[in-house]
């Protein structure tokens, strides 16, 4: 091997530790945020140690990797056999839906996995055939759609908030398995999550929000008041589960009082859920560039340049 070719494949070495650093460093932040909110509750609780059982920081890091190298290898499955794949995830304020979503989403394409966290309905569409807002955000062939809070709204917080009627409620019991059995004969794949956390875990996490700057826009006199009707939604949770836990789309519980372990086994569980292999890729040989010699490139002027503070 040549000096000059020693030379390069150091400097390209030295690219991709750079790449694989900084993609790290994108967990980081967010693992950096979880130990500020840690914090956060510990101080809040007079200073609680970490639990025994918790998982070290190496091997998460080391199974979320390998975990979001398979959700890569899946999503390439999906668009290479035309896949329509759904998942939802729900649960009470602060189960670490979000979190597990931006697990979930970090490495992919958001052309083809993308994310649907609908606001409450407008007056129009209060008007609407219930599913109606939902139906525009499935999935065309080829596309992962995260559903973030879903159709099962009627089933949780309108029910307890009393945003609908009792008819309506029981409606929506006849209605939704039959809507849910037309979109899996349609060829859509459905994957429903709950995410279990107990009464104290929930409080813990929202005292920590209540001390923390920058989260406290995540509280909502809704999420408030959610808090205060715990078993209220405790009912209506498992009457939602025992008459929507249907063969073609199941209900899927994840234990989520540790984050962590929540994102893992929800991760690992989603990529069982759906039968894939790796899609084979031609070998990419990047165009060597076109050089024009009456090319001039034009001088940017220092007033529109961003200042280097950092």
């Amino acid at each position: 091997m040549t000096d000059q070719m020693h030379s390069s494949l150091q400097a390209y070495e030295q690219l991709l530790q750079a790449e694989f650093q900084d993609s790290l460093d994108e967990e980081l932040e967010m693992e950096l945020d979880d130990a500020r909110m840690d914090g956060l509750i510990a101080r809040a609780e007079g200073g609680v140690p970490l639990q025994p059982g918790d998982l070290p920081r190496r091997t998460y890091f080391s199974e979320l990797l390998r975990l979001q190298g398979e959700l890569v290898k899946l999503q390439d499955w999906v668009v290479h056999n035309q896949l329509k794949v759904v998942v939802l995830f729900e649960g009470r304020d602060a189960a670490g839906k979000g979190g597990v979503i931006k697990r979930v989403t970090q490495r992919l394409n958001p052309r083809i996995c993308r994310v649907a966290a609908l606001p409450a309905p407008n007056d129009r569409e209060r008007t609407q055939w219930y599913f109606q807002r939902y139906v525009s955000h499935l999935p065309a062939a080829g596309e992962m759609v995260l559903f973030d809070r879903s159709w099962y709204n009627r089933a949780g917080v309108e029910k307890v908030m009393g945003f609908c009627s009792d008819a309506e409620y029981e409606e929506f019991f006849r209605s939704v398995p039959e809507f849910e059995r037309m979109l899996v004969r349609s060829g859509i794949l459905l994957i429903k999550y709950w995410f279990s956390i107990t009464d104290n875990e929930q409080n813990r996490r929202f005292l920590a929000r209540i001390h923390d700057p920058l989260k406290q826009w995540k509280l909502s006199p809704m999420d408030l008041e959610s808090r205060r009707r715990w078993e209220a939604y405790t009912q209506t949770k498992e009457v939602m589960l025992e008459r929507t836990h249907i063969a073609e789309a199941p209900w899927w519980v994840v234990e989520a009082d540790d984050k962590k372990r929540a994102r893992l086994n929800c991760i690992a569980h989603l990529l069982s859920q759906i039968p894939y292999d790796q899609v084979p890729r031609a070998q990419v040989q990047l165009p060597a560039r076109v050089y024009n010699p009456d090319y001039l490139r034009m001088p940017v002027p220092d007033s529109m340049l961003v200042p280097s503070r950092y």
